[in-house]
């Protein structure tokens, strides 16, 4: 049965004078997301959205006139009525699910006469999404007034980078972003996948700085630099005299210190197998035991992990647990090689160029059209990580405000990948021909869709389809 778009009016003095019959109003409280409800001043129901009746599982034309504690659970509006106090950001519990309301007196020539109530958040999980959000668009905004350099100190917590400090507009690299600011909120596992140099650490830092734990420790943990031997005890922590050379009055582990915090176990693929069996324990039981201690302490940590290798592969060789391997892999974040977001090389070389100038005070070098060129067709196997080595380099051996080809390592200049160029010694040659790729790199990253790909370039669709019939694409 179809339910009517305008509440009925409930007879009686005391009924019917909070909303007019104006169709577009309760159409337009319809089509929101919030949940929103009036009482009157004996604080029976006088509207409620249909967004609202459908989760409560109710026809508005039965609940007119009711009184609102006897419809929606663990309702205050009778409260708010009585008090004529407003009551902001209030948790409470529907069905099970906890939610955000807020509670607001209706007051008419200084007399109470109603509440109107409206929840904004559905449950928590939600709040904490939108929390997320928050906090990014907060970090954005601070990034973009200071202009600071990446690698600033996150309050105290030890997480230094910043979602904003991801340099690159690509598709891949905006939709990976996106997905890290859904999953940041809660408190799920994530595995961060990605070939070395494609920063995985810098997604750890961001996943952080975005959840609720970012005012508590990030403590990191690189499981392929710390001997075996050693690895149990820097983890878990040990009891004074626990083993030889031990300090004097034990040692907390990295679990201890990451209590209230987040937990990045990089390289968690280089974890010996009887150590993965202990992790395994602690994060079933969240209870920690020190070596050498005879009982076990709680511990409260976000666990991030990040690997290059393919754990799949280990599971089937028996060089990686199953159970950790699903226990870590809760949600995955694949982080693009560089290769297959060539696009974003001209903006990380800007910034990195710039860095490098704040650093040392000289002032920052431009690269040549055929220096760009080459940088963009090399397949940088060591992504990221290669490309700031190599800039790097050529900043502190070139001279002049040029880098050219001739600054550039020999691994770079001579590359198969920069065979497209050769042959075209000229300049113009050279920048019709990057041009050409960064067109049909576009064209392939938005599916050949012309106006996405004028939107993504930048630039209008009359000049993508001047520099496409030009080059014949």
């Amino acid at each position: 049965m179809t339910q009517d778009t305008r509440p009925p009016q409930s007879t009686g003095s005391a009924r019917g004078w909070l909303l007019p019959e104006v169709d577009s109003l309760v159409a337009a409280l319809d089509a929101i997301e919030e949940w929103v409800v009036i009482v009157d001043d004996q604080a029976c129901i006088q509207f409620m959205n249909r967004p609202y009746a459908r989760f409560l599982g109710v026809r508005r034309r039965d609940i007119i006139g009711q009184p609102v504690t006897e419809v929606i659970q663990n309702t205050r509006m009778h409260i708010t009525v009585q008090s004529g106090q407003a009551e902001r950001i209030q948790l409470q519990e529907i069905k099970g699910n906890k939610m955000i309301a807020n509670r607001y007196p209706i007051v008419v020539d200084g007399a109470v006469r109603g509440a109107v109530g409206t929840v904004f958040f559905h449950d928590t999980h939600e709040w904490k999404q939108i929390n997320s959000q928050i906090r990014a668009l907060i970090a954005e905004r601070d990034y973009q007034d200071t202009q600071q350099e990446p690698g600033r100190e996150g309050e105290g917590s030890g997480a230094r980078f910043h979602l904003t400090d991801i340099i690159g507009r690509s598709p891949a690299v905006q939709t990976l972003n996106e997905r890290v600011k859904r999953v940041a909120a809660s408190d799920v596992s994530v595995l961060i996948r990605g070939e070395s140099g494609t920063g995985k650490e810098l997604y750890a830092h961001a996943l952080h700085q975005l959840s609720d734990r970012a005012d508590a420790p990030f403590i990191k943990v690189n499981c392929a630099a710390i001997p075996e031997n050693l690895l149990e005890a820097e983890l878990f922590g040990y009891e004074g005299g626990a083993f030889t050379g031990a300090r004097k009055g034990g040692k907390p582990g990295k679990f201890q210190l990451a209590h209230g915090g987040t937990l990045f176990l990089d390289e968690i693929g280089d974890m010996p197998l009887a150590m993965q069996a202990k992790l395994l324990r602690v994060l079933q039981d969240r209870q920690v035991e020190a070596v050498g201690a005879t009982r076990l302490v709680p511990v409260d940590i976000r666990l991030v992990a990040a690997t290059h290798q393919p754990l799949e592969e280990l599971v089937a060789a028996g060089r990686f647990r199953q159970d950790l391997y699903y226990r870590i892999h809760v949600v995955a974040l694949t982080l693009p090689p560089l290769r297959e977001r060539r696009e974003d090389i001209p903006a990380l070389v800007e910034h990195y160029l710039q860095q490098l100038s704040r650093r040392t005070g000289r002032r920052a070098p431009k690269l040549t059209a055929d220096a760009l060129t080459r940088l963009m067709n090399h397949d940088w196997p060591g992504n990221i990580r290669e490309l700031h080595n190599v800039l790097e380099a050529t900043f502190h051996l070139g001279q002049g405000r040029k880098i050219g080809l001739e600054a550039l390592p020999e691994s770079i200049v001579g590359t198969a990948g920069a065979a497209a160029d050769e042959g075209s010694s000229s300049l113009r040659d050279q920048l019709r021909q990057a041009e050409y790729n960064i067109l049909r790199r576009a064209l392939q990253t938005c599916g050949n869709n012309r106006q996405q790909t004028a939107r993504y370039l930048g630039i209008s669709k009359s000049t993508l389809y001047e520099k496409l019939a030009r080059h014949d694409l």
